[in-house]
């Protein structure tokens, strides 16, 4: 029970820091608040594509689900948005390091430290996930056609995210 005390306090204090549509000056471009009131876990995250990149003029929707165990293991992402990308898979979730649970990998492509640590926030997840739009890795893809047109069709690929970005500006 401690557990849920511990994150529902660090979220709150989180939500209090992040007003819906709320953008700090100087801050990288997203915008965090809660899908309802009553609820701390459910978070909506919209994210504004990066500058410089083939997300640039976007505006993409994601909720961010925290565990009851939050902060000791970490929230899921997914975005509502289509989103077309080597790191996001076909429903829309998720996959980078720091999202991954803590502790080692099984598989080795990790280390301990690049998965969660309950000190991630809010901030630093939706950080971690604009640069991963900026810098796909697909080395680990969760969407394998996309990390294969990346590699092998980038003009299809540029197309295709053009595309995306198109959508998620009119279905806001």
């Amino acid at each position: 029970m401690i557990l849920v005390s511990e994150g529902w306090a660090s979220l709150a204090n989180q939500q209090s820091e992040f007003k819906p549509c709320h953008l700090r000056k100087g801050s990288i471009g997203f915008s965090a608040g809660l899908i309802d009131d009553d609820d701390l876990f459910k978070w909506e995250i919209v994210i504004c594509g990066p500058p410089d990149t083939l997300y640039e003029g976007g505006m993409f929707k994601a909720h961010l689900l925290f565990p009851k165990e939050y902060p000791t293991r970490p929230p899921k992402m997914k975005f509502v948005s289509d989103m077309w990308h080597p790191n996001i898979d076909q429903d829309g979730n998720v996959c980078i390091s720091i999202l991954h649970e803590p502790g080692d990998d099984t598989y080795g492509y990790e280390k301990a430290e690049e998965r969660w640590l309950p000190v991630h926030t809010v901030e630093t997840i939706c950080i971690s996930v604009i640069s991963m739009l900026a810098d796909a890795n697909d080395e680990s893809p969760a969407n394998v056609d996309a990390a294969k047109m990346l590699r092998e069709n980038f003009e299809e690929f540029k197309k295709k995210v053009t595309r995306t970005v198109r959508r998620s500006v009119e279905n806001l």
